[in-house]
């Protein structure tokens, strides 16, 4: 009925970009909505090292890095401990995953930086939005940025971010004194 009638709003939606190199060559892009994950593919943690702008940050061995769009950052990002950021936000999160590092907190990112991650393990798996991509080799590179064009996503129920966050999350807005 709202989409006949034409009572459902629309909210635009910032995507991710990415790109594997292996060898220097683009062998592999796409994007994803949520969130792009590199993650170890066995039992053995893996050897990250990430550049936010061609310039470096830090190396992590970790399980993973996660790299969430604002639409992300309530779900996987969420979960490992990311901040929640508002669809409005123009951001990035950056979320490394149980990292062996002394500097390993989330952070946020602008929309326009390139972050790049090198793969110094033996292997890894590419993952976007919870789906499996590609297996990484030892080398590879892996290059994010946000999307130029934005997602939209048609709302039947109008509600804004906050209400959607506190009935998602279960969140208790009574108050500590039953009000």
């Amino acid at each position: 009925d709202a989409i006949a009638s034409g009572t459902f709003s629309i909210e635009e939606r910032m995507s991710l970009n990415y790109q594997l190199l292996r060898a220097g060559k683009v062998i592999e892009s796409g994007w994803a909505l949520n969130e792009v994950l590199v993650e170890r593919n066995d039992h053995q943690m893996i050897d990250l090292f990430v550049q936010i702008d061609h310039r470096p940050l830090s190396r992590w061995w970790c399980d993973a890095v996660i790299c969430a769009t604002p639409t992300g950052s309530t779900a996987y990002a969420y979960s490992a401990g990311g901040p929640v950021v508002w669809p409005e936000v123009d951001a990035l999160v950056l979320l490394p995953l149980a990292a062996h590092a002394l500097f390993s907190k989330p952070m946020v990112v602008s929309p326009n930086s390139e972050i790049a991650i090198d793969l110094e393990s033996d292997s890894a798996d590419l993952n976007a939005d919870g789906i499996r991509r590609t297996k990484l080799q030892k080398n590879d590179r892996v290059i994010l940025t946000s999307d130029k064009e934005d997602v939209l996503l048609a709302h039947i129920k109008p509600a804004t971010f906050t209400d959607r966050i506190v009935a998602k999350f279960k969140l208790p807005v009574e108050g500590w004194r039953g009000e």
